[in-house]
């Protein structure tokens, strides 16, 4: 009898873990989009590992608190002056305190004065550091972002960020 109700209490304890861990990515995840929409650079470094960064294909790269506190304070002022980001279809995996993540991401930039549309995925790694869930690396693979007055039909589905 103490044998089975211990198993059980074990089974319970990792299904608890589990669940909290998927939250507290969750939660990271939803962080991230509420500073970029807040505008507030200044508190995304500190969602991301000591030596985290972000691969956003033609728009940059960043590695490091430093790095990734310039990249934000250089998109979020006068280069983005206006975004709003809607996240869906997070999908995490966790082993033990690793992790890789998939979500989606509509966003409504104004760039370079135009009103822009913007289709993406971000693949997440996470990593558990001092016991919290951080950011290792975000990539962002872009499928459109297009002015708004002309959508995402024709063949040059990329063109917020493009130097012509």
């Amino acid at each position: 009898m103490t044998e089975k109700l211990e198993k059980r209490l074990e089974t319970l304890e990792a299904e608890v873990r589990d669940l909290k861990d998927r939250n507290e990515i969750q939660e990271l995840r939803f962080s991230y989009h509420i500073a970029v929409n807040e505008k507030q650079p200044e508190s995304i470094k500190r969602l991301f590992a000591k030596n985290g960064g972000i691969d956003f294909a033609h728009l940059g790269t960043a590695s490091g608190a430093e790095q990734l506190d310039k990249f934000y304070q250089h998109a979020l002022s006068d280069l983005i002056p206006f975004v709003k980001q809607f996240i869906h279809n997070h999908s995490i995996q966790i082993d033990g305190d690793r992790g890789t993540g998939t979500s989606y991401l509509l966003a409504t930039p104004v760039y370079n004065g135009e009103s822009y549309l913007v289709s993406a995925r971000f693949d997440d790694e996470y990593v558990k550091e001092d016991g919290h869930w951080k950011f290792k690396k975000m990539a962002l693979i872009p499928f459109f972002m297009v002015p708004l007055s002309e959508g995402w039909a024709g063949e040059d589905k990329i063109k917020m960020g493009v130097k012509k």
